[in-house]
């Protein structure tokens, strides 16, 4: 019996940030996955704190090459590869000169928003689908991590809903302590709105007049799972209110990281 192909994507990993509690979450979960025999593939934004010669990356010149376009315009997308240390596991990083090069993940020296977090959003979820379209590597589960993947799902059951690559995947959300969208506006809605997509597809993702990422993803997940205790009440809440299989967060990280894979098992079931 072949193995079950994990997606993981995410916003942080150590070593190569150490942002937040995610950045060692993301890094326990592949190793608890590979050990019950999943087969997983990593993907993350290259963001310009990462230092490339001391975590050995490289340009992954077969993937490289393709544009993504965000609102009319063309962004080249650079793939770069890296072995995490401890794992037989390669980490493929999303780049391009615009977005990521920045010595800085979402706020300048001042904690003010970058104006083009929308714009940067969009081209990593995108970037994501093109890339996996390109490995021709077909996922059961895709588990999501931070914000910066929140459109994911979204494309991946609308946009790319006839592509056989996404065909028979589960998407898991987790919900974390970040918010991306303080500075964004409804303007997310068209630029997100990619392919064949209509403007009023993103309707989930409003809330008033705010943009709520966490609200949208989960729409269109088939499991979420709390990535910490503080989250767990509003994880119940969508759980309960789109009748969605859940994962709470024991205050462990090991446990979350082991609960978190038998969580793929209940999805897969």
């Amino acid at each position: 019996m072949s193995k079950k192909k994990v997606l993981f994507v995410t916003q942080e990993l150590n070593p190569y940030t150490e942002i937040s509690f995610l950045s060692d979450l993301a890094r326990k979960i592949p190793n608890y996955a590979s050990g019950e025999g999943f087969e997983l593939r990593v993907l993350m934004p290259k963001f310009g704190i990462i230092n490339e010669r001391r975590h050995r990356l490289h340009e992954v010149v077969r993937l490289s090459g393709m544009n993504i376009i965000v609102d009319d315009e063309d962004y080249p997308l650079i793939i770069k590869v890296a072995s995490l240390p401890g794992a037989r596991l390669q980490v493929y990083f999303l780049d391009n000169e615009e977005f990521f090069k920045r010595k800085a993940v979402f706020q300048d020296e001042k904690q003010d928003d970058f104006l083009d977090n929308q714009e940067r959003l969009v081209f990593f979820c995108k970037g994501v689908m093109e890339t996996v379209k390109k490995f021709g590597w077909s996922p059961d589960i895709v588990h999501l991590h931070g914000q910066i993947t929140s459109l994911i799902p979204l494309y991946m059951k609308k946009a790319y809903k006839n592509d056989p690559v996404f065909a028979d995947a589960k998407i898991i959300y987790s919900v974390y302590n970040n918010e991306l969208s303080h500075s964004f506006d409804t303007r997310f809605l068209n630029i997100a709105a990619i392919n064949d997509l209509e403007v009023d597809d993103l309707d989930v993702f409003k809330e008033g007049d705010a943009i709520n990422l966490d609200q949208g993803a989960i729409k269109y997940s088939d499991g979420i799972i709390s990535g910490s205790e503080s989250n767990n009440e509003i994880v119940i809440k969508y759980g309960e209110e789109n009748n969605l299989p859940f994962q709470v967060s024991p205050s462990d990280i090991d446990e979350l990281a082991r609960a978190s894979v038998q969580f793929y098992k209940k999805i897969l079931e």
